[in-house]
């Protein structure tokens, strides 16, 4: 992948890239793509996936941050997403 590909992904939102990871699940779960094309997508899905992985973590730490701002605990208290 080039750099040009990896600062497009950086400039994606979470819900962006996770779409765009789940699309290239179904490609590469179809079959259908060439080999070629089949790693190049996979390459792409696991850079999108090293980029949801990140946003999630920074989420995390905000509402971790949020949490002890309030006075809620002198630990952290885990934080629930559904």
């Amino acid at each position: 992948m080039t750099e040009a590909a990896d600062s497009n992904i950086d400039a994606l939102s979470f819900e962006d890239a996770l779409k765009e990871l789940e699309k290239i699940v179904q490609t590469l779960e179809s079959g259908q793509a060439p080999l070629e094309e089949s790693i190049s997508v996979y390459e792409r899905g696991a850079l999108l996936k090293a980029h949801c992985e990140k946003k999630l973590e920074a989420a995390r730490l905000r509402v971790e941050k949020v949490v002890l701002a309030q006075g809620a605990a002198t630990g952290v208290e885990p934080a629930e997403f559904s």
